[in-house]
C-alpha cells in the first residue's frame, strides 16, 4: 500500500469516529457474559458482527463454532473474515466477544448494559475489554471495503468466544481444531492491552491462575455454636493467610504492571440459606497473576502450607485446587510482527516500549518456536542428544577402526578410560541438573543457553582460524 493509499485509509477510519459510540452501545446490549458466570454466551454479538460484517460487502465469513450445550443453540461462535490483500500471507487481527458478568447493579453508576458518553469517555460494561479491540476492526473492515483498497497482505479479522473463562471455546478450541489455520509466516495481532497514547506493544503476559479453597467444618444451629465449627470463621483466616503469598513469591518485573505477583481473593459462594445456620461449609476462589518462571505448582504448595496452618487455628479442613490455569506468554519483540508495530508506530512520532525475553539454543530455540514450555524443551532436548550420542559414538568407533598409533584401551576413536569417567561425573550431575532445568525461573533457563549459546560459538570459532 503507498503512502497516499494509506493515508487516505487512515481518513476514513477518523471519518467514522462518530460511529464508535453507536457501534459500542450496539456490542454491549448483547450482554455477552459466558455460561460458566451464568450468561448465555456471544450468540447474539456474533450475529450482530457478521451481519455489519456482509452488509460492508465481506462474504469471506468463516465460522470454526466450538459445541457447548450450556447456551443457546449449543455452540460458541468463532468468527474468521478474510479481506483478501496482494499476498497470501496474511495479517491476523483477534477480539474476544464475551466479557465478564456485571457484578452488583446497585454499585454501579450508570446502567452497565447501555453505553453512557460523558465527553470522550464512554461507560459500559466490555467497552474496554475487548469492545475497543472488536470496534477498530470494524471500522477497518468498514474503510477498506468503502476504499476498494487491496491491502498488500490479507486481512483477517477473528471475532472469537471465552477469552474470559480460558478459550477453550474460543482461541484455544481453534488451535486445537484447526491448526491449519494459522501459519508461523503469517504476522499475529490482539489489540487488547496497552497504553493509553498506544506506544505500548505488549509481548509478554503473565499467567492466570484460580485456585478454588475449600474449607470445611461442622454445620449446626446458631444458637449453639458449640456443637458445630463455623467453617465461615475459618475461611476467613484461611483467607488472611493466602494473601500472605505475595511475600512468599515476591519477584518483581518492571516490564509489568504491577511489577509483581499478585494473589486476589475474588468470588465467594454462599454457604447456607438461612442466617440461623452455622455454616459447615465455605468456598472461595483466589485470581493468581503469575510472572513468567514462576510455576503455578509451587505456588499452590505454599498455598497449601499456608492453609494447613490456619485451618489447623480453626479446627477445620482445608482443600485448595486448580480452578483455571492460563500458561504465562513470552515473544522476542525481534519477531517481524512486533517490529513492524514499531516502525509503525515510530512513523506516527511515538516510540514504541516494546516488553518481553527470548534465548535458547539448537533443539531448545526450535521446540520454543514451536511453543513447548521451556522446562519441557530442556527436557526433550536432553532426550533428543542420547540417540544423538549414541550414533556419534558408532560414527567414531567405525572411523577409528583400524587407526595407527592409538593409545592403549581405545575403541575406534573411542577412549575408554575417558568415556567411563564421563559416565561416572553424569550419573551425579544429570540430577542436579534435572533438578536446575525445573526450579529455576524461566528468564534464567534463557539467560544460561544464551550464556551457552556464546561460549560455544567463541569455541567453534577459535578452532576454525
Amino acid at each position: 500500500m503507498t503512502a497516499q493509499e494509506r493515508e487516505s485509509l487512515l481518513a476514513r477510519i477518523a471519518a467514522h469516529a462518530e460511529d464508535v459510540p453507536e457501534i459500542q452501545t450496539a456490542l454491549t446490549a448483547c450482554r455477552a457474559v459466558g455460561p460458566e458466570n451464568g450468561g448465555r454466551g456471544e450468540g447474539a454479538k456474533a450475529g450482530l458482527i457478521e451481519k455489519w460484517l456482509r452488509d460492508m460487502g465481506i462474504s469471506g465469513i468463516e465460522h470454526v463454532d466450538a459445541p457447548d450445550g450450556r447456551v443457546p443453540g449449543g455452540k460458541r461462535p468463532n468468527l474468521i473474515a478474510t479481506i483478501p490483500g496482494r499476498s497470501s500471507r496474511s495479517l491476523w487481527l483477534f477480539a474476544h466477544m464475551d466479557v465478564v458478568p456485571e457484578g452488583d447493579p446497585a454499585l454501579w453508576n450508570t446502567d452497565p448494559w447501555k453505553v453512557t458518553r460523558k465527553g470522550d469517555m464512554l461507560y459500559g460494561r466490555g467497552v474496554e475489554d475487548n469492545q475497543q479491540g472488536l470496534t477498530s476492526m470494524l471500522l477497518l473492515a468498514r474503510a477498506l471495503t468503502e476504499a476498494g483498497a487491496t491491502p498488500e497482505l490479507t486481512v483477517k479479522l477473528v471475532f472469537m468466544s471465552d477469552e474470559e473463562c480460558g478459550n477453550t471455546k474460543g482461541l484455544g478450541y481453534m488451535l486445537g481444531t484447526r491448526p491449519e489455520l494459522f501459519p508461523k509466516d503469517d504476522l499475529y495481532i490482539v489489540p487488547d492491552g496497552g497504553s493509553p497514547d498506544g506506544s505500548l506493544i505488549e509481548v509478554a503476559e503473565k499467567s492466570i491462575f484460580w485456585m478454588k479453597v475449600t474449607v470445611s467444618g461442622v454445620q449446626c444451629h446458631a444458637s449453639t455454636p458449640q456443637k458445630g465449627v463455623n467453617a465461615l470463621v475459618g475461611a476467613a483466616d484461611v483467607l488472611l493467610a493466602l494473601t500472605g503469598l505475595a511475600k512468599d513469591f515476591s519477584q518483581s518485573n518492571p516490564l509489568f504492571d504491577p511489577p509483581k505477583n499478585t494473589f486476589v481473593p475474588t468470588r465467594h459462594l454462599e454457604n447456607v440459606a438461612g442466617v440461623n445456620i452455622l455454616p459447615g461449609k465455605d468456598v472461595f476462589f483466589m485470581d493468581c497473576r503469575l510472572l513468567p518462571g514462576l510455576s503455578p505448582d509451587d505456588v499452590i504448595r505454599r498455598a497449601r502450607e499456608r492453609a494447613g496452618v490456619a485451618g489447623g487455628r480453626r479446627g477445620v479442613k482445608v482443600s485448595i485446587e486448580k480452578a483455571m490455569l492460563t500458561p504465562a506468554s513470552e515473544t522476542s519483540p525481534d519477531v517481524p510482527c512486533a517490529m513492524a508495530l514499531s516502525r509503525a508506530l515510530r512513523e506516527t512520532g511515538l516510540e514504541p516500549k516494546p516488553v518481553g525475553i527470548g534465548g535458547g539454543t539448537l533443539s531448545v530455540p526450535f521446540l520454543l518456536w514451536n511453543n513447548l514450555d521451556m522446562r519441557k524443551a530442556i527436557g526433550t532436548s536432553a532426550a533428543i542428544g542420547f540417540p544423538i550420542a549414541l550414533a556419534g559414538c558408532f560414527g567414531y568407533i567405525v572411523n577409528g577402526w583400524n587407526a595407527a598409533n592409538l593409545p592403549p584401551y581405545s575403541f575406534g576413536y573411542i577412549y575408554l578410560p575417558s568415556l567411563f569417567g564421563i559416565v561416572i561425573v553424569s550419573m551425579f550431575t544429570a540430577p542436579l541438573g534435572a533438578r536446575l532445568a525445573q526450579t529455576l525461573p524461566v528468564p534464567k533457563l534463557k539467560k544460561c543457553f544464551a550464556l551457552l549459546l556464546i561460549v560455544v560459538g567463541i569455541r567453534m570459532l577459535l578452532k576454525a582460524l
